[in-house]
């Protein structure tokens, strides 16, 4: 078996990329500390078709030099907007008929292996504080909560972490099988 070139891997262009029709996701981050974090979430929101980034209150902003070093080039790719406070950005997305899932453990959280979602909505995932996680206001205005399901000692996983595998999931339901049963329509 042998790797695959860079050149190989069809990667899109910049502008390809804007022009690509989007997973119907955007992610929040609420007063994310670190810049290697809001980097790496840059990342996977570029590699699923995330259709934007909304970096709250402390949370760094491109440009800057320990975000784009995680990002490597994400941030060029993927839109973004800042807001001085998440209860703002989470207020616009209602506003824009996103629904809004906190991502924390709280009472009623639903598992995200539970988490079903209709194709045609538009989803808003607020990740928070790597201490704090997700402000309580925040999770009050939230539609919901979704939960990681964890069996070790911890129950906490890297913001990171847990933006690429609740990403993965929405993409799953939301996009890839999507994309999948209209190419099965077509042969």
């Amino acid at each position: 078996m042998r790797k695959l070139l860079n050149k190989e891997l069809d990667r899109k262009s910049v502008d390809e990329f804007k022009q690509s029709s989007k997973t119907p996701v955007i992610i929040v981050l609420d007063n994310v500390r670190s810049l290697n974090n809001v980097g790496s979430v840059f990342r996977t929101a570029d590699a699923f078709l995330v259709e934007a980034v909304y970096l709250c209150g402390i949370t760094g902003c491109p440009p800057n030099t320990e975000i784009t070093k995680t990002a490597l080039g994400a941030t060029d790719s993927v839109s973004w907007k800042y807001f001085k406070t998440t209860l703002e950005a989470v207020q616009e997305l209602k506003q824009n008929n996103y629904l809004v899932y906190a991502i924390e453990q709280t009472e009623q959280a639903i598992m995200l292996n539970d988490f079903e979602v209709e194709k045609k909505n538009k989803i808003a995932i607020v990740f928070g504080n790597e201490v704090k996680g997700v402000g309580q206001e925040v999770v009050d205005a939230s539609h919901g909560v979704i939960e990681i399901p964890q069996l070790g000692t911890k129950h906490s996983l890297n913001i990171s972490v847990s933006a690429g595998i609740v990403v993965w999931e929405l993409f799953k339901k939301l996009k890839w099988n999507a994309d999948n049963a209209d190419d099965a329509e077509k042969k």
